[in-house]
């Protein structure tokens, strides 16, 4: 059982907003007589601003960040879960306006910011101290608009009703401004209470993200960034980064693979800001069901409710994970499958029980519905069915729901029931230590300081060291630098945001073959802004390109 589960309460009259709608235009006073503003009342009324984005960072936004990826294609089999093409359009690029992982998004972070806006108004005369995670959490709704649209609002205490949208580059500096004014007055304690909220060290993680993509951010459009271009702030970078190595609060001392169960929670140590999830009270984390085949329902104990099982790891992403000893290796299944109990793999077969022609499609002879037993094999390749370009069909067969390699990082909750469905316990890790030594790695392999005795070779080390992998014996290159923080966060929702300042995200991978034009359409480094939202806010113009 997760222990010391942090419960969200609510107090404020949310459920009437408009999503796509930027209009802060709200009387949220009009049910009260009196604003309470002891620290009871001011913690339950805060805690509803950590909510508005649990849906997307639990499916949509985790989605999106993944499937445009090298890590990993989302198929379908038969008719089943081609849905509209969503999957399939970020998968090889040639999303469009009315993809609803988009708006979801969308309107996830702008109820975020929105809800941030609200509670200050509602406690205006609370103290700075008091406002200080209001404001980190209102920075963090603009990080994932701005990273993911571009251009978007500033909607600060002085926004308009319908705002216009400012560049990205002023957005950025926005965020900055916000994070630096904060975060010294923000709880810098770390344990049960901080868990899940916004902290010192969450404004510096986020800081540090920020200043690690700064020349994306600031470039002219997100078609005219490069690697090669100049970033100011990377020793900024590199000092945020000291400063939560400095505190001795974080380390590395929690098994891989026990980080992401579904009784995680404020005992990882590697853990700076997450966003907490429960099967029952906080829902929305749902990344098993899309993993699993569609025919491993028990392989990991009596589940209540069938998987999805759409979402494939890519042959060359799972090739990474391969250095001898590595913990991480584990967070992925290929080959012949076997039941699973505690967290740990039994030597039991996990045995289909079919017929000639379910496990094969094709297999048309007399005997075809003859029964067989058939040990469910996940292949690392995924092959298409002859006519399946068009929707990404492997077939609806044995042999169809096999392919490609599974991701169990985030562990199925076996405990949920019939009436929490999919959803599961395992909270997701926003902000790493782990990410917090990699991004300092990098910083300084592309011009930074060397600072506290650090090398390259030597942060990178200590990820090495905690997993068991092979230690390397001179910097890395950037590439390698790349390599490792596939297999250190996968399936964490940080890959687009990588490929994309490494210069890779227009790289030839999976299937985008099948539609080549996107390797050449850079303005897809960022997404559309969502029909519904251009349909409210009608003096706005869509992004180039799309």
């Amino acid at each position: 059982m997760k222990s010391n589960r942090i419960k969200i309460l609510s107090l404020l009259p949310l459920a009437a907003l408009s999503w796509a709608c930027t209009d802060l235009d709200v009387d949220i006073k009009s049910q009260y007589e009196e604003i309470p503003n002891t620290p009871a009342a001011i913690e339950a009324t805060t805690a509803e601003i950590y909510n508005p984005y649990r849906e997307a960072m639990g499916r949509q936004h985790w989605m999106a960040q993944t499937l445009t990826t090298d890590e990993a294609a989302g198929v379908a089999m038969g008719a089943d879960y081609y849905d509209g093409g969503v999957y399939r359009q970020m998968t090889v690029h040639d999303w469009n306006a009315d993809n609803n992982m988009l708006s979801t998004m969308w309107d996830g972070a702008m109820t975020g910011i929105t809800t941030c806006n609200q509670v200050m108004k509602m406690l205006e005369n609370i103290s700075e101290e008091d406002k200080a995670p209001i404001r980190a959490m209102r920075a963090y709704y603009h990080f994932l608009l701005m990273d993911n649209f571009g251009d978007v609002p500033i909607m600060n205490d002085n926004a308009d009703a319908h705002p216009a949208r400012s560049s990205r580059a002023d957005v950025c500096r926005f965020i900055e401004s916000e994070l630096l004014a904060v975060k010294d007055v923000l709880p810098d304690e770390v344990g049960t209470e901080t868990y899940g909220r916004a902290t010192k060290w969450m404004a510096e993680g986020l800081l540090a993200k920020l200043y690690l993509n700064w020349n994306v951010y600031t470039a002219a459009s997100p078609a005219e960034y490069t690697p090669e271009t100049p970033n100011s702030k990377i020793n900024d970078c590199i000092a945020m980064c000291d400063d939560i190595i400095k505190s001795g609060l974080f380390d590395l001392s929690d098994n891989y693979m026990a980080k992401f169960r579904p009784d995680n929670g404020p005992q990882i140590k590697d853990f700076i800001f997450v966003m907490p999830y429960d099967r029952s009270t906080q829902q929305g984390m749902v990344h098993a069901r899309f993993w699993k085949s569609r025919s491993g329902k028990d392989q990991f104990g009596v589940v209540a409710s069938g998987p999805a099982g759409n979402i494939r790891c890519l042959p060359e992403f799972y090739d990474k994970f391969s250095l001898e000893g590595d913990e991480r290796n584990q967070q992925y299944l290929c080959g012949p499958q076997y039941y699973w109990a505690n967290y740990e793999q039994t030597d039991e077969p996990f045995m289909i029980s079919t017929t000639k022609n379910g496990l094969d499609q094709d297999y048309t002879e007399s005997d075809m519905d003859d029964p067989i037993e058939w040990q469910m094999t996940y292949t690392r390749e995924i092959e298409l069915r002859p006519d399946g370009e068009g929707t990404l069909d492997v077939g609806n067969d044995q042999w169809g729901r096999a392919q490609g390699a599974r991701s169990i990082k985030f562990y199925p909750d076996v405990n949920a029931t019939a009436t929490e469905g999919h959803n599961q316990s395992n909270d997701m890790p926003i902000i790493r230590y782990a990410d917090i030594l990699l991004m300092k790695a990098e910083a300084i392999l592309r011009g930074g300081d060397a600072t506290l005795g650090h090398t390259p070779m030597s942060l990178m080390n200590q990820i090495r060291d905690y997993v068991n992998a092979p230690q390397i014996t001179a910097n890395p290159t950037l590439d390698e630098l790349l390599d490792e923080r596939a297999r250190e966060f996968a399936d964490e929702g940080w890959r687009r945001n990588d490929l994309i300042r490494f210069g890779k995200f227009e790289d030839n991978w999976g299937f985008r073959y099948l539609y080549p034009e996107g390797m050449q359409e850079k303005f897809r480094r960022i997404f559309p802004i969502p029909t519904s939202v251009l349909n409210t806010n009608t003096n706005w113009t869509q992004n180039e390109g799309y």
